[in-house]
């Protein structure tokens, strides 16, 4: 459809009766997309845009909402309309009109997949918080959660002074393996920043499920992955304190 045939639709829809409620988005919309696309002249666009489509676009993003219970945690309903408009015009430019398919539908289905994936996201962030939240307070004081050196002679700061040394200067002849290497950077920068990571207690004990939250959190690995690639840091621990014993 050209300019000039897009314009004459727009000038009679405006002429004559206005949409009915449940018809909001109708032929006079989807030539005002059409015309957006391709328009070149961002005061034009804006025109159209300010005329033609805030309004069937606000429309259709509140139905959407009500009638899907698209709702989000800490967000109120006008936070969730304007994140999701402002998402939506981020996307318009990849509506291809020459598939024959409508805005519409095509507008519809980007605002409800993002909604639906921004609820999964915060679920997926509040259940990570609360099952931390829910366990480290049981587990902290769980001998076998915990790393102990028994040694009161060998001081934890000593160890994980040399332990770091080593990972730093050595990390490339360590292991080859790409996870093993993130694993193995994401401990030096955990260790290196123990006292801002982990709180001050008493003992030389570090709660592990601390040291499993920051290290996913880190490397973006699974908890499997992580538990695979530090055996072998585990290892090298063990045969440090092992050495520092005997001198």
């Amino acid at each position: 459809m050209s300019i000039d045939e897009t314009n004459i639709i727009l000038e009679k829809k405006k002429k004559g009766r206005k949409p009915t409620v449940n018809n909001y988005f109708d032929e006079r919309e989807e030539s005002a997309v059409r015309l957006f696309l391709i328009t070149e002249s961002q005061e034009e666009r804006n025109k159209i845009y300010n005329e033609f489509l805030r309004h069937p676009l606000d429309k259709m993003i509140s139905s959407i909402i009500r009638r899907y219970k698209l709702y989000r945690k800490n967000m109120t309903f006008e936070e969730i309309h304007t994140d999701t408009h402002s998402f939506l015009m981020t996307k318009i430019e990849k509506f291809k009109p020459s598939k024959e398919k409508k805005a519409y539908s095509y507008f519809g289905t980007i605002c409800k997949n993002y909604l639906m994936g921004q609820i999964m996201k915060d679920q997926k962030e509040m259940n990570r918080k609360i099952s931390y939240e829910d366990i480290s307070s049981d587990l902290c004081n769980r001998p076998e959660m915990s790393y102990l050196i028994d040694n009161d002679d060998l001081k934890s700061e000593h160890v994980i002074k040399k332990f770091l040394q080593i990972l730093k200067n050595d990390l490339d002849k360590i292991t080859s393996d790409e996870q093993e290497k993130k694993i193995g950077s994401a401990i030096y920068d955990l260790f290196e920043n123990y006292d801002t990571f982990f709180p001050e207690t008493n003992n030389n004990k570090f709660n592990k499920n601390i040291i499993l939250f920051e290290l996913r959190e880190m490397t973006n690995l699974s908890t499997k992955e992580i538990r695979n690639s530090i055996k072998k840091y585990k290892k090298m621990y063990f045969e440090l304190v092992q050495e520092l014993l005997k001198h």
